[in-house]
């Protein structure tokens, strides 16, 4: 973590991302774009684990230095705070398919902290917050054209 205070910080968010069994494709692509977008300054990355749940159902976590070979990521490794509990991994195992991978990561929104600063000093509080999948995006637009198509 840096030396900034508490009030300068973005919104924190999370994501877990499930790659089912036999459906891994592990290029490195995903890896050198989470590091653009740190790089970059749009977000910070705070903590990221992998996941593995086992064909019984045990789950195991790795921290990214228990991986070895990092590549571009062991500059983003040497900066994360691990704020993930031993919970958080039982938690996000458990929705997991057995024989699949998971990675968990914790992002400060680096992009929103301005904003997020200048609505605190206004006195102002997030009550709310969310997040809409892109699939339902896309299954919503594709309903609307479909009843735009039947003159509804």
């Amino acid at each position: 973590m840096t030396e900034r205070s508490l009030d300068e910080l973005g919104p924190i968010d999370y994501l877990v991302v499930e790659f089912p069994k036999g459906a891994q494709n592990f290029t490195g692509e995903a890896a050198t774009e989470l590091v653009r977008l740190h790089d970059a300054g749009i977000i910070r990355v705070l903590d990221l684990v992998i996941i593995a749940k086992a064909e019984d159902g045990s789950v195991m976590a790795q921290e990214l230095a228990d991986l070895g070979e990092l590549g571009e990521l062991a500059r983003i490794e040497v900066q994360l705070a691990e704020t993930l509990a031993e919970e958080d991994i039982t938690h996000f195992g458990a929705a997991m398919d057995p024989g699949s991978i998971a990675g968990v990561l914790v992002y400060e929104n680096l992009w929103a902290a301005p904003f997020g600063s200048a609505v605190r000093h206004a006195g102002g509080q997030l009550i709310a917050s969310g997040r809409i999948p892109v699939q339902a995006l896309i299954a919503a637009v594709e309903a609307d054209e479909a009843l735009a198509a039947e003159g509804v």
